[in-house]
């Protein structure tokens, strides 16, 4: 019996062990059986065919710092409500108050305690 019949043929049990072998973790709450059986058919053919090895890596996502093209040890200053404030870009984020932060929305937030676009708090375009 192949992988793929095993599949079609199993139990909810046996696919939901299935999944947490495939994919590390269990199925969602609540999947439809038949669902848990198209996703574990597919990941069946990928491992079988080869095509995981032939699929590109997902690429890393920049550092948020140099999304805005700024370049570390660039100082970015904001008058807020009658008090300056001062952030220090670094390779991997941001350093604002002795903590390092990914995003210039939460330092933004951390200042003004509602929800701001941080390049726009800070008047940096992209």
């Amino acid at each position: 019996m192949s992988v793929l019949d095993e599949i079609l043929t199993a139990e909810r049990d046996v696919l939901v062990s299935r999944w947490k072998t495939a994919f590390d973790r269990d199925p969602p709450p609540r999947v439809h059986t038949s669902l848990l059986r198209r996703v574990l058919a597919w990941q069946a053919q990928v491992e079988s065919s080869g095509l995981k090895a032939l699929l590109p890596r997902p690429a890393q996502p920049k550092p948020s710092s140099a999304a805005y093209g700024l370049c570390p040890g660039t100082r970015l200053l904001r008058e807020w409500q009658g008090a300056t404030y001062e952030v220090l870009v670094l390779p991997q984020g941001f350093e604002y108050a002795g903590k390092t932060f990914t995003s210039l929305t939460a330092i933004a937030r951390t200042i003004t305690g509602t929800p701001w676009s941080g390049p726009a708090f800070f008047g940096v375009k992209r």
